[in-house]
């Protein structure tokens, strides 16, 4: 059973990748005494990077919840990742956690994975305290990693414990050595209480008793950000880190109330009380091999007994109760019940999703919904075998199930399986584990563009399709002009036949012909789009005339416009936003330019650029490396669809050389 809410500490620890994450996290259950050994990443044996692509890549690559007892407190905390490509990981951590320990690398400073955590954090308004790490490193400077976070990150930081060499000395406790600093403690302090900063103003120092009652009030605000030094691979400043998550940082009982949304949408105040119904949320699904569906949730209120059932808000349905388990990593303890604050899973829910509630029917509320960042990396899935066809399908359903950035998708023009993610480590993963822990063998491929073809001018043309057999013919005779339209519309069919020259029957007859010949155009082999066919004039036969014949007629008109009126391809243009440091934007703005892109504009974000454009999809396949590459892992990017423009002639030339070589090679 849980620790009571007032004693119990529930955080995260986040930062960019190789910063020392996980190693602070082992570092805390050592000193704590919950396990014996020091584990260390490279020697793959810490308790939160138990997966074999973890020790392999001596990376995490998954959240793993953590707990230790430290004195009459409970820690219960969650191991991030910190690649770009796992960012996901930390948007459900962020939920269930009431403060974060952001871990700086004093040698690479604030990294674009610092960065993208903060926003998180920032975003759901989280107090945060800065470790920086790896201070015995070469060429480190605790005070220019100062600067760089409050120049990237926030300026409201304190420094509350520096290193002096393996030993960390707190600011509040050595006044006249640093007193600089102290004297920024207090002015920063001081400036978040107005009652504080007169007296502070009027005495020029403030009882250390009302300073610490000030500082932990500012930190829950998120009006200040504690900072302190270490070496967590030899547990230097450890001890102190605790010190101040069990003084300043805010227990579960002290921490900001979270606000839900009531059955009429109206807004409901969830206190962590013990006393009112239970409410949580699933941050972190997970499929385990032995006990099957995992349903990782955070408390907020409430008492949840093992094998008690609950509502699911979002799927309006009842879940039935199973045994619920506290998380060590990999293993796996029963828990009698859940208390607020507590992080624990439930096994086999049939209909409970990541970030879902789950409450009690006696008071059914919804925390908002995840916002998990839209996949920016798009691969084709091809399956070696016809034995591996047959493992897809269930192996991607749950992989997408655990990772909700990882999606499923059927490209519906180009008919192809396509598998996206954050970026190109995301999805060599992901298949890598459909192989492991399916048995699904794929091959990974650049997915085809789904170009669209259309017509370049107005055309009007007209078409008398006729044939005898000796019995009954066919006869169907129509006049059409075909324009061009605006893009985006489509398709526009008008009807301007007049004094029965083609029976009302036969219009549809001469659309639905138009129709299925823009299924497949005539430069290509791509879809037709916007284009506006207008029918004005015909003729039929009383005996021959038929649906078919009109279909028909429709057909070869269209094809006969396009020859007159020429066809033109076009491709899907992406809004992409990098953001990278600013003495980049020079390289970046040349890649894109290389890559048939427009810059659109750029503006400044922190020590940071964000640079603006609009590229073709088809050039952006293998931008996540390209990226990498150009920056040495220091930008990222996001895109989204944009609209459809005209392709170059001579890539046009190129994508009809390509398309006829695969029709050659089909037959």
């Amino acid at each position: 059973m849980a620790t009571t809410a007032a004693k119990k500490k529930t955080f995260l620890i986040v930062g960019h990748a190789q910063s020392g994450k996980t190693s602070l996290a082992e570092a805390i259950l050592h000193k704590s005494g919950t396990i014996n050994e020091l584990g260390k990443v490279e020697q793959g044996n810490t308790v939160s990077d138990y997966q074999e692509d973890e020790k392999k890549r001596k990376s995490s690559i998954n959240l793993s919840v953590l707990s230790a007892d430290v004195g009459d407190n409970k820690f219960e905390f969650i191991d991030t990742p910190g690649y770009t490509d796992f960012i996901g990981e930390v948007v459900g951590a962020a939920r269930a956690a009431d403060f974060a320990i952001i871990v700086v690398d004093a040698q690479e400073g604030v990294g674009i994975g610092t960065e993208k955590v903060w926003q998180i954090l920032e975003k759901e308004n989280i107090p945060c305290l800065f470790f920086i790490n790896k201070l015995d490193k070469e060429n480190t400077n605790y005070n220019e990693v100062l600067k760089d976070i409050k120049e990237s990150l926030t300026k409201k930081i304190i420094s509350l414990g520096v290193l002096e060499g393996k030993k960390i000395e707190s600011v509040l406790d050595n006044k006249d050595k640093y007193s600089s600093l102290y004297s920024e403690v207090l002015d920063s302090v001081a400036e978040t209480d107005d009652a504080l900063l007169e007296k502070y103003l009027e005495k020029g120092s403030l009882e250390q008793d009302e300073l610490n009652k000030a500082l932990k009030k500012a930190v829950l605000n998120c009006k200040v950000f504690p900072v302190m030094g270490g070496i967590t691979i030899e547990e230097v400043g450890v001890d102190f880190l605790i010190k101040l998550i069990t003084e300043i940082m805010p227990a579960v009982e002290e921490a900001k109330s979270r606000i839900a949304k009531g059955k009429q949408d109206e807004e409901v105040e969830i206190k962590p009380s013990l006393e009112d119904p239970f409410s949580a949320q699933v941050f972190k699904t997970i499929i385990d091999p032995f006990v099957g569906q995992l349903t990782i949730f955070r408390v907020f209120s409430g008492k949840l007994e093992a094998n008690q059932s609950f509502y699911n808000a979002n799927k309006e349905v009842k879940e039935k109760g199973g045994q619920i388990y506290q998380l060590e990593g990999k293993e796996e303890k029963s828990l009698d019940c859940v208390l607020p604050g507590d992080i624990a899973a439930v096994a086999k829910l049939k209909e409970t999703e990541t970030g879902d509630t789950i409450c009690d029917h006696s008071r059914v509320i919804r925390f908002k919904p995840l916002e998990f960042p839209e996949p920016a990396y798009s691969s084709s899935v091809k399956p070696k075998t016809r034995k591996d066809e047959d493992k897809i399908s269930t192996a991607l359903d749950r992989l997408t199930s655990e990772d909700p950035t990882c999606r499923v998708s059927r490209d519906s023009q180009t008919k192809e399986l396509i598998l996206s993610g954050m970026g190109e480590l995301h999805l060599k993963l992901t298949i890598e584990r459909m192989k492991e822990h399916y048995g699904a063998d794929v091959n990974l491929g650049t997915p085809k563009v789904p170009y669209l073809e259309a017509i370049a001018k107005e055309a009007t043309v007209s078409y008398r399709y006729k044939k005898q057999t000796g019995g009954k013919g066919q006869f169907g005779e129509v006049s059409i002009k075909v324009e061009p339209l605006e893009r985006g519309k489509k398709f526009e069919f008008v009807n301007k036949i007049v004094g029965g020259k083609i029976p009302r029957g036969y219009i549809p007859s001469v659309e639905k012909g138009i129709k299925n010949t823009m299924k497949k155009g005539f430069l290509a082999g791509y879809p037709i789009t916007d284009i506006k066919v207008t029918l004005f004039d015909g003729s039929y036969h009383p005996v021959d005339s038929s649906d078919m014949a009109f279909q028909i007629a429709g057909s070869m008109a269209l094809k006969n416009a396009f020859s007159e009126g020429g066809s033109i391809l076009l491709e899907p243009i992406m809004s992409v936003e990098i953001v990278a440091p600013s003495d980049l934007t020079g390289q970046i703005t040349g890649d894109i330019n290389s890559k048939r892109g427009k810059v659109m504009g750029m503006e400044p974000k922190g020590k940071n650029e964000v640079v603006k454009a609009q590229v073709p999809l088809a050039e952006m396949f293998k931008y996540a490396s390209d990226l990498r590459s150009v920056t040495g892992g220091r930008g990222s990017y996001s895109m989204n669809f944009s609209n459809y423009e005209v392709v170059p002639t001579r890539v046009t030339q190129n994508i009809i050389a390509k398309a006829k070589q695969e029709k050659e090679k089909v037959g």
